[in-house]
């Protein structure tokens, strides 16, 4: 997925970068940049080549001659360590749990037995090639009844580094990549990082209070408030970019694809949209731009001649826009407005869904092809010499399995089975 928005930048390693400076200057009081500046990460001319994304200001190839400055790293190219940390952790812990559920041992249908203790779950009961839910629950997925009721709040932090199968690590760990190395080498790793995280609390938040009757896990929340940071990094760096409109059409289409999917069964959309909505509240206070003229302005206040006292001093620029300091305060206040009310109402067991009876549809809406089962997978068992009857309460469906002492953890996969 290609950042719309993406800085201009060559090879190199410095820490910070090289800002070209074209004469002849305009003084002009207006907001735009009053030079033609080029963004390099190294003491070469680059021209980088046209696209949807090229910042403004570029200068056209065969440029006068300019006088180069030591700008402050605001537009320094980061290395993206901490994206690559997230992916390995993702995919260790996997294997991790793969190595906890140990299906073999409890299932005789177990998926890929050529793998030993790491076999997965039999397809129909987990078709993205995982673990079991009771497995998942145990590593520390997202399940309302133990946060509200057993005080496991750290659960909503636990479950964004869990996934279901290879089917669902493979997507969000390419996702992660595609996406989040883009916005760190512009941003840095700090602010990369926090947005994740508190992005993929927000979705676990949003998640809680409409999914009550299954338990959750996956980074998607995070994912999608890294790309809503996106969006609002390019609106309110809005004046450093060239052809806004396209850009913030691919982003608009490509978070209405991708909520769109979130539709389908087996998908927790409530996540997504938590995510979404976090991220893109962080990056109005996390990916606000200076304005290039503040920048051309710091320039010339330390070019300017000592010897010259009558000159008078060029005209005071702020370092960002009002309408970007609006953004970031109220960005900042919903934020934290937001967070505290939904944790409030989580911890005292509020249900979403008694106050909005449609809101179920923007996770799931039921086709001739699949239902979209919100029950509670919760079944009467009724054991005997060899077998084991199981009723889910939430259907009515029942079923008799040939299973002699079944554990408790046998008898929770069984019944997310039969009440899926």
């Amino acid at each position: 997925m290609m950042k719309p928005a993406a800085a201009a930048g060559g090879g190199g390693d410095e820490d910070d970068v090289q800002v070209l400076v074209e004469r002849p200057y305009s003084h002009s009081h207006d907001d735009r940049p009053d030079t033609t500046t080029e963004l390099n990460t190294n003491n070469r001319r680059h021209h980088p080549s046209s696209s949807s994304g090229r910042r403004q200001g570029a200068p056209p190839p065969g440029g006068g001659g300019g006088s180069m400055i030591r700008a402050r790293p605001y537009y320094r190219r980061w290395s993206p360590w901490i994206v690559s940390a997230a992916t390995a952790a993702c995919v260790a812990i996997f294997l991790v749990t793969m190595y906890v559920n140990d299906c073999p041992r409890h299932n005789s249908n177990c998926a890929a037995t050529f793998l030993g203790r790491f076999a997965f779950q039999p397809l129909k009961e987990n078709p993205l090639l995982g673990p079991s839910s009771a497995t998942l629950e145990k590593m520390g997925a997202l399940d309302v009844s133990k946060v509200v009721h057993g005080g496991q709040g750290w659960r909503l932090i636990t479950c964004m580094w869990l996934h279901a199968g290879v089917v669902h690590l493979l997507i969000n760990m390419l996702c992660l990549v595609f996406i989040g190395i883009r916005l760190e080498q512009e941003f840095g790793f700090v602010r990369i990082g926090l947005v994740y995280l508190i992005s993929g609390f927000g979705g676990s938040l949003m998640s809680a209070l409409f999914i009550r009757s299954s338990v959750s896990v996956g980074a998607s929340g995070a994912l999608f408030g890294l790309i809503g940071s996106m969006l609002s990094e390019l609106i309110t760096n809005w004046s450093l970019y060239a052809n806004k409109v396209a850009a913030l059409l691919t982003l608009v289409f490509v978070i209405v694809v991708n909520l769109a999917l979130g539709i389908l069964p087996r998908v927790d959309n409530f996540a997504h949209i938590g995510g979404l909505i976090s991220g893109f509240l962080l990056g109005f206070v996390f990916f606000i731009r200076p304005q290039f003229a503040w920048l051309n302005q710091q320039r010339r206040v330390s070019a300017a001649q000592p010897e010259q006292p009558t000159t008078p001093p060029p005209p005071v620029k702020r370092k960002h826009k009002t309408y970007q300091y609006v953004l970031w305060l109220t960005a900042a206040i919903l934020l934290v407005v937001g967070f505290t009310v939904a944790i409030m109402l989580l911890f005292r067991g509020y249900n979403a869904n008694d106050h909005c009876s449609w809101c179920h549809y923007l996770s799931c809406v039921p086709t001739k092809r699949w239902k979209c089962n919100s029950s509670p997978t919760i079944c009467t068992a009724s054991p005997r010499e060899n077998t084991l009857s199981l009723v889910c309460e939430g259907t009515g469906k029942n079923h008799t399995y040939v299973v002699a002492d079944a554990s408790q953890d046998r008898i929770n996969d069984l019944c997310n089975q039969l009440c899926t």
